[in-house]
């Protein structure tokens, strides 16, 4: 089967091309303006697995996608025939129900960039993913996006008319990744776009990846060993702190990760395949307060799974508006960027990141790269790596998703 092109938009830690990657697509280039995000994603995908075939006008480095549709407009627009797939979607937290939507968000004006770049390549596919207040309203009915101005439609149904009149038979619709193998409840909205030249040659339209990522995942899952529904336990029981301790290789004196005991479960058999680290890469402990793990104690006598009753709240005088007691035999409730909204269903502390990546379906091979977290004004710059894997596209589904892409252009 030949290996098709494609380009990563807003690629994050790599999550979707780590999907690809594996379903046998081959990277042209990726655009991320982070550099934590792309110390990730450069250090596993171009130097590890050799990835991206980078053309040699465009750096290899952080980029933020304005500056390359300025800079590299006609280098873009000569990719046209040339690039089979544009993956990706702009950010999502100015759409994000986890946080205050915000229609003004400078982020949201990203989709109008994202336009621009389809517009000048011209590709034969689209896939496009985000959040699921990415179909909703905004109350203030308004946007600066001059292209996409609307009273009374989402974004996702601007998207949607513009893709069609560039030329383009469109289909999205939300997707929840725990029906594909992911350990997490996690919806997202899944638009895929095929250039009309294409779906006509090929006699089909974008419906067909809906139909077909569906009728493949019992067979994929199970061509792998894979668990048809994980549970959270199957996720990351084998990466208990009660397993005993290593001093953290890249973090201080004072950090500590877990060590690995024997798999539990074949989803940790699959994602321990291929790593040879003695110790778990970004398994290192928080340095929880001792009355910390008190609280964290009392919170796991709670109903687990949901979050903590307004009245325990009260109680403990506590004022996060998350506080999530994690159920082990239930897939883990969407993994946000803010690691101290869950408790570990069995130890009095947060998860680490590399429970956090296994969540994700990352493989432990795939080293995380950049601080572990980040607070205050910082938080705007910088992306640790709990927010890199918060962010980022399971790379199981991205492997489905690839799959059927693969498809609709080799049919």
């Amino acid at each position: 089967m030949p290996s098709f092109s494609y380009i990563d938009l807003f690629a994050g830690c790599g999550g979707l091309s780590l999907g690809l990657h594996n379903a046998g697509w081959k990277g042209l280039f990726a655009i991320e303006k982070s550099p934590d995000a792309f110390k990730t994603l450069e250090y596993n995908l171009i130097e590890n697995k050799n990835h991206f075939d980078w053309p040699s006008w465009l750096p290899k480095n952080e980029l933020e996608i304005d500056k390359v549709l300025k800079e590299y407009k006609d280098e873009l627009i000569n990719l046209r025939d040339r690039v089979d797939m544009v993956a990706g979607g702009p950010p999502c937290q100015g759409f994000s129900m986890a946080g205050r939507r915000k229609e003004d968000d400078v982020r949201n004006g990203l989709i109008r960039s994202y336009l621009k770049f389809i517009m000048y390549t011209r590709p034969k596919i689209i896939f496009f993913e985000n959040v699921k207040g990415f179909t909703l309203q905004f109350k203030k009915n308004k946007t600066s996006v001059n292209e996409i101005r609307s009273k009374k439609k989402a974004y996702s149904e601007l998207v949607v008319g513009v893709l069609t009149r560039l030329g383009y038979n469109v289909k999205g619709q939300m997707i929840d990744f725990s029906n594909y193998g992911i350990p997490q409840k996690r919806t997202r909205f899944i638009l895929v776009g095929i250039r009309n030249d294409v779906a006509e040659k090929k006699k089909l339209d974008a419906t067909y990846f809906f139909k077909k990522i569906t009728q493949n995942k019992k067979q994929f899952l199970f061509s792998k060993d894979l668990p048809q529904n994980p549970k959270l336990i199957d996720a990351i029981s084998d990466l208990l702190k009660s397993n005993g301790l290593e001093q953290t290789p890249d973090r201080g004196k004072k950090f500590f990760s877990g060590k690995y005991i024997k798999p539990q479960s074949p989803y940790q058999h699959f994602l321990r395949n291929g790593c040879s680290d003695a110790i778990p890469n970004s398994h290192s402990f928080p340095n929880h307060r001792p009355d910390v793990e008190q609280k964290f104690a009392f919170y796991l006598k709670a109903p687990k799974g949901k979050n903590l009753d307004t009245k325990i709240k009260e109680q403990m005088n506590i004022n996060k508006h998350v506080i999530i007691p994690l159920a082990s035999k239930k897939v883990a409730p969407t993994i946000t960027t803010l690691p101290d909204d869950y408790i570990h269903y069995s130890e009095p502390r947060i998860l680490t990141v590399r429970e956090y990546a296994r969540i994700q379906s990352f493989p432990d091979w795939y080293h995380f790269q950049g601080k572990y977290t980040t607070g205050g004004k910082r938080r705007v710059q910088e992306v640790p790596r709990y927010t890199q894997i918060g962010n980022a596209i399971p790379p199981l589904f991205g492997e489905q998703a690839g799959i059927v892409l693969n498809k609709i252009i080799n049919d």
